[in-house]
């Protein structure tokens, strides 16, 4: 199904009134633009475009070292139905992830936006249709926010590699790049996320990145950026592994739901629910973000591993999604069978090893008040001492151990939580735990 120029204008038109783009505000970004990111905690990263064609990953072009000519070809079989973000979307609203972040343009260079500057792209092959329109539009008809990632490097485009040594490649290649970075940020009315996939293969004074930055935020006032666009900018990035950044500093930790980023008919290599979960858990606790990424099929359809995982992640997250969304680092870690999260005063057990009819943990600097099972919201038994501190009184605080009782001898479903509320922050001092015992 094709849609004509003009019905893609006026749906480009309309999304872009929707959400107030024509309106270009201050180019000062309000301190608290943060605040709903750090909020949700959870987000969906797909990663979708022509290479699922071939199916083996998504550096094929790369590792195969296929020609641009012959790479072409696969925009003339990527004809996916419509339909497919708004199963995404629906998806991720029932996982309860509040974000969304699609592949507008990812290392091959194929675009799912409408562009000026290629015929690589969704609207001029065979698709003929504007994907990110489509995509925008699902998110925001679930009441997700709108997040587009986008990749400097380009292995179709001619001067995607020759810009390293070529001056004269350079000074086409760059202004290429942030015609693309306009475009997406001009034609889909506001976008909440701008979620760069590294700066190679030039530099931040190359890509003239401070100035195309300034303009985005001129554009996009309030828009969220990460560091992998050569600046800092506003949250830290890791891959694959749960690295929380310093102190203050936002960040974010992207993982894939098997082994690969885009869809591989090949990769069985699915994550249980349970180790969703727990990534969850391990990244709100450090104040992070957790954008788990899925590998949509090139019929946009999601692979059903998927899909059963994260119905499973949303049943779970439809009793427990208090203690991730909204939550803030916290500084309670030391326990062989919880993992923690923490709002407030009100620290969170997520029970991942099923101990017994009884719980137990050291070194709090604060006294607990209350108890619940956050599930029934039915109060929990407990206990507390004061420990033995041989920094007493110089530490100027007491210790407590807390042994939370009258538990079931077997874990009443997966991963049950328990809340704590404390007299204060629930905070460990493990720093002499072992000063003086044998």
């Amino acid at each position: 199904m094709f849609e004509t120029t003009s019905r893609l204008m006026s749906r480009r038109a309309a999304l872009a009134i929707a959400a107030g783009a024509a309106v270009r505000p201050p180019s000062v970004v309000a301190a608290s633009h943060l605040d709903w990111w750090t909020h949700a905690r959870f987000g969906m990263f797909i990663h979708w475009g022509v290479h699922t064609i071939i199916a083996r990953d998504i550096w094929n072009m790369e590792h195969e070292s296929i020609p641009p000519a012959e790479y072409k070809l696969l925009g003339a079989k990527f004809r996916p139905p419509v339909g497919g973000p708004r199963a995404w979307a629906k998806l991720a609203k029932q996982a309860g992830q509040k974000y969304m972040v699609l592949t507008a343009k990812n290392h091959d260079g194929y675009c799912l936006f409408d562009t000026k500057t290629t015929d690589f792209c969704a609207t001029k092959q065979a698709c003929g249709r504007d994907l990110v329109a489509e995509y925008v539009e699902a998110a925001r008809a679930e009441g997700l926010r709108v997040g587009l990632y986008f990749s400097m490097m380009d292995w179709y485009h001619p001067d995607g590699i020759r810009c390293v040594v070529d001056n004269a490649a350079r000074e086409r290649f760059v202004p290429y790049i942030h015609e693309q970075v306009r475009e997406i940020c001009s034609n889909y009315g506001k976008i909440d996320i701008l979620w760069w996939d590294g700066d190679w293969p030039l530099d931040a004074r190359a890509w003239d990145a401070e100035n195309l930055q300034k303009w985005i935020r001129e554009r996009q006032p309030g828009i969220i950026i990460n560091d992998r666009g050569g600046l800092k900018a506003d949250f830290s990035t890791s891959e694959q592994k749960i690295e929380p950044a310093g102190e203050g500093r936002p960040w974010e930790t992207c993982m894939t739901i098997n082994g690969s980023w885009g869809y591989v008919a090949a990769d069985d290599t699915w994550k249980t629910p349970r180790s969703v979960i727990g990534s969850m858990i391990t990244s709100a606790r450090g104040g992070g973000n957790f954008l788990l990424n899925i590998g949509p099929r090139a019929d946009a359809s999601v692979p059903e591993p998927s899909v059963r995982v994260l119905e499973e992640v949303g049943r779970w997250m439809s009793r427990y999604g208090e203690t991730i969304h909204g939550s803030e680092r916290c500084r309670v870690s030391r326990s062989n069978y919880v993992n923690f999260t923490r709002r407030g005063n009100k620290l969170f057990l997520h029970v991942t090893r099923w101990p017994g009819t009884v719980i137990t943990l050291a070194r709090f600097t604060s006294k607990v008040k209350s108890a619940r099972w956050v599930a029934t919201g039915k109060p929990v038994a407990f206990e507390q001492a004061r420990e033995d501190d041989p920094r007493e009184p110089s530490i100027g605080f007491p210790l407590y151990r807390v042994k939370f009782t009258g538990l079931p001898e077997t874990a009443p479903e997966v991963l049950p939580v328990i809340a704590a509320e404390f007299e204060s922050e629930p905070v460990q001092d493990l720093k002499f735990q072992r000063w003086g015992k044998k």
